[in-house]
């Protein structure tokens, strides 16, 4: 709900483009497992700064995998009682109805990085160490300093 809240906060400043990290649900370990960044977006599929990103996150090893935001992950989130329930259906797309969620409180560009598949690892693999190792901290660095070199 925090970060719901925050996306709605940022609206009043116009973003050019909002890219939040969490470690949302867990479920995208079922998708990814513990290799993998899943990346939701609001974005068309041919977005340039999207690519960017996907592309830069295996330069870093840090990789994303975009997720489908079908308009019909939206449905799982109806509800009888409320405007909007916060989570999906037990069992489906549990990371892309969660996204799909945040979403509802977006009305400019935005990505979503679920890391709760690598935010944490068991043991240390290529340069992550085991345990916390601030995943994604890599890939953000890199995509802004290209993203700047492209201006």
């Amino acid at each position: 709900m925090i970060l719901a809240d925050a996306l709605s906060y940022a609206q009043q400043y116009k973003p050019e483009l909002v890219i939040d990290i969490a470690t949302l649900t867990g479920a995208v370990v079922v998708a990814l497992g513990h290799q993998g960044i899943g990346l939701m977006s609001n974005m068309e599929s041919n977005n340039a700064q999207k690519q960017l990103l996907i592309d830069t996150s295996y330069q870093t090893y840090e990789r994303c995998h975009e997720l489908p935001m079908w308009d019909e992950y939206k449905d799982l989130m109806k509800s009888d009682i409320a405007d909007l329930k916060n989570i999906g259906a037990a069992g489906q797309a549990g990371t892309i109805t969660a996204a799909k969620f945040l979403e509802c409180f977006t009305n400019y560009p935005w990505i979503h990085l679920d890391i709760a598949g690598n935010a944490w690892n068991a043991s240390a693999n290529s340069y992550h160490t085991k345990g916390g190792d601030g995943m994604a901290v890599r890939l953000f660095y890199q995509f802004l300093k290209q993203r700047s070199q492209q201006a």
